[in-house]
């Protein structure tokens, strides 16, 4: 997570995604809403904590967005997931995340470093 598993520009990207499809209900700061989870800060972290971004991509991949699961590509879900790090603050790196699950399973979710 801190060696930069994303670019600035797959991070716009996925800006531009995710307000268009996530923030209706995840909130447009990620704050979460009435019926959907936060997916940034502590409460975010302390469930995710310890598991894989795999982990994580894979159940944006199949259940996302809510209203319409598998909508998106896995391209689409990777730029949304490096969003989601960047909003955390996570650094940027010189490539792109990868958008297969097996690969993503090899980093760790940690929110310190």
């Amino acid at each position: 997570m801190w060696d930069g598993v994303y670019t600035a520009d797959q991070a716009q990207r996925g800006a531009e995604l995710y307000q268009s499809n996530c923030a209706s209900c995840h909130g447009t700061a990620l704050g979460g809403g009435e019926s959907a989870p936060p997916l940034t800060g502590g409460e975010f972290f302390s469930n995710w904590n310890g598991l894989t971004v795999g982990d994580l991509f894979e159940r944006i991949r199949i259940s996302m967005p809510a209203d319409r699961p598998g909508k998106l590509n896995r391209e689409q879900d990777a730029d949304i997931l490096a969003f989601m790090l960047s909003v955390s603050e996570f650094p940027p790196g010189k490539s792109e995340l990868e958008h297969q699950a097996e690969a993503l399973k090899q980093i760790r979710i940690e929110p310190r470093k």
